[in-house]
């Protein structure tokens, strides 16, 4: 399909809250094909619809592991337990990093590309990619949930 602009920090888009998607059109579709392409391109893990200038509830994910590659419209958690605290990064503050605490395990409702209801539950990374792309959608980036101070990231050569 095509390959999205990613709005970064300092966009207003970013902070606004995203609306409910009511039905399935054709547009939306095209929308949740195009958000697959630009995450993949950027090699992320996760996209909410805001980050591509899009005030829709929809959030795509792929953590790379079996099972944890999901479409989710209207998201929103139900149960979330444990603690995980690590490092966190997002397509939209390109390069930095900061440590951030979020549920090691998440259970989402939310419905799929076909409208259809379904539950998703997460654990570990995938728990934090859910927790960090529903942030997305009410305008929270994860330096307003940080414990620490949002870091450069330094790569070694070769990596």
């Amino acid at each position: 399909m095509a390959i999205r602009k990613i709005r970064v920090m300092g966009d207003d888009v970013l902070r606004k809250t995203a609306k409910e998607v009511k039905s399935m059109t054709p547009r939306t579709q095209m929308l949740i094909e195009d958000m697959y392409d630009t995450m993949y391109e950027a090699m992320g893990v996760g996209l909410a619809a805001p980050q591509v200038g899009i005030l829709k509830r929809i959030v795509v994910i792929d953590t790379g592991v079996e099972g944890e590659c999901v479409t989710l419209i209207n998201p929103r958690i139900t149960h979330r337990d444990g603690e995980q605290v690590g490092e966190e990064g997002c397509l939209s503050l390109p390069g930095k990093v900061a440590v951030v605490k979020r549920p090691n395990h998440v259970i989402c409702n939310a419905y799929d590309e076909n409208m259809d209801p379904i539950t998703v539950e997460g654990f570990g990374l995938f728990a934090r990619a859910i927790c960090h792309e529903l942030d997305h959608l009410d305008g929270v980036l994860y330096p307003d949930v940080a414990e620490g101070p949002v870091k450069e990231v330094v790569y070694e050569e070769g990596e």
